[in-house]
């Protein structure tokens, strides 16, 4: 068993769960995630958060080895969702002398999850204040809605380090061989993508700081190129496209609206355009296809009527926008019907919901099966959204 150092001082004492099938009993995880936590050595010792009780074991020895003969002075808690609050009471009962550092709204919270006595053992701190652990001080800075009302990020001011809470976390286990980005992207977009306003607030009084290192909750401590990371996060929050590309999304029931849109993507692609991605909304991971649309500046959603409304994983793919505050886009829409097509109408009152939304007229209508006349209508649509 290994502790990894962030810096000579600060221990990284997380788990990898390659275990874990859904993230949030909904997010496909097929490398796993990390659950952060770590231990600042100085004069007094300062656990930064616990993890999942999945790992409360292995956890546990982790934090034992890396205080050798010690005890912990404190226990910072930065967010309370039990990926990484699991263990509070565990490691509170294991270490009685132990204080608990938050904000008071974690302290309202923590009694939901847990039962045990915290007469004398809180210190509840505000936005700004410090704690001092004798040549490391830390800084509290209210995080509220990012993505929960009590989160708050802790910064150190001597070795520049910013715990940044489920800010700039990944899915992923620490191991997993892939880029940041695609997996960054999916988790801040599915988790805390309707907060955008509020991780703009944080992100200003993070630019306030001299941050040399991020720790977040999830995935890696990003060392190098800082800039580039806050600079995703301020695309992400602003909801702004992070590129020109096209996502085709299809709910196709037995195949015809499938082949008319992979149809679809075959003209764009002879048309000149790059970055076009096409999601079978009924086997394809829902969040990536979230993800995507947000990566790209156009949308052209495609669905069979059901039932005279939507077919469910179409309603499905358009309620996760919604919800994520989808905007700044241009967007077009294919209806599939055998009898009576409504599908368009449906997709329509979605889009009519959301800011800044585009929309490329008219709806293609296709009768079934993919018509002459609907591959005429696909090349103009096509046309329309490379313009």
């Amino acid at each position: 068993m290994k502790n990894l150092k962030v810096t000579d001082s600060i221990l990284y004492v997380g788990c990898d769960d390659r275990d874990i099938d859904l993230f949030e009993s909904q997010y496909h995880v097929p490398n796993g995630v990390s659950y952060n936590s770590y231990v600042i050595m100085d004069e007094k010792i300062a656990i930064m958060d616990t993890t999942d009780p999945r790992v409360s074991e292995e956890w546990l020895l982790k934090v034992e080895k890396a205080l050798g003969e010690r005890e912990p002075d404190y226990l910072v808690i930065d967010h309370m969702e039990p990926d990484h609050a699991g263990n509070i009471q565990k490691i509170a009962e294991k270490y009685p002398k132990m204080k608990l550092v938050s904000n008071a709204k974690v302290f309202s919270m923590l009694p939901q999850f847990f039962d045990f006595n915290l007469t004398d053992r809180t210190v509840v701190v505000k936005e700004g204040e410090t704690l001092s652990l004798g040549s490391h001080t830390l800084q509290f800075f209210l995080a509220p809605m990012v993505h929960w009302p009590e989160a708050m990020v802790t910064y150190e001011q001597s070795e520049k380090v910013l715990f940044s809470a489920d800010g700039f976390g990944k899915f992923g286990a620490l191991d997993a061989q892939e880029a940041w980005e695609d997996e960054a992207r999916r988790y801040f977009i599915n988790i805390v993508g309707k907060y955008g306003a509020q991780v703009q607030a944080l992100l200003k009084k993070a630019a306030t700081l001299d941050i040399a290192v991020i720790c977040p909750l999830h995935g890696p401590a990003l060392k190098d190129n800082l800039g580039y990371y806050i600079g995703k996060y301020l695309t992400w929050s602003s909801y702004e496209p992070e590129e020109k590309g096209i996502v085709v999304a299809c709910a196709s029931i037995h195949g015809n609206t499938k082949r008319a849109m992979q149809k679809f993507v075959e003209i764009l692609k002879e048309k000149g355009a790059e970055n076009v991605v096409f999601f079978d909304l009924a086997r394809d991971d829902m969040a990536e296809a979230v993800a995507y649309a947000y990566r790209y500046d156009r949308l052209v959603l495609a669905s069979a009527t059901y039932d005279a409304n939507l077919f469910p994983c179409m309603e499905d793919f358009l309620y996760h926008l919604k919800i994520k505050n989808f905007q700044k886009r241009k967007a077009a829409i294919v209806e599939n019907g055998t009898w009576a097509p409504m599908a368009g109408k449906h997709i329509k009152a979605y889009l009519e919901g959301m800011k800044d939304i585009e929309l490329v007229e008219p709806t293609v209508t296709i009768r079934s099966a993919m018509s002459e006349k609907n591959l005429e209508e696909l090349n103009a649509l096509a046309d329309a959204l490379l313009a």
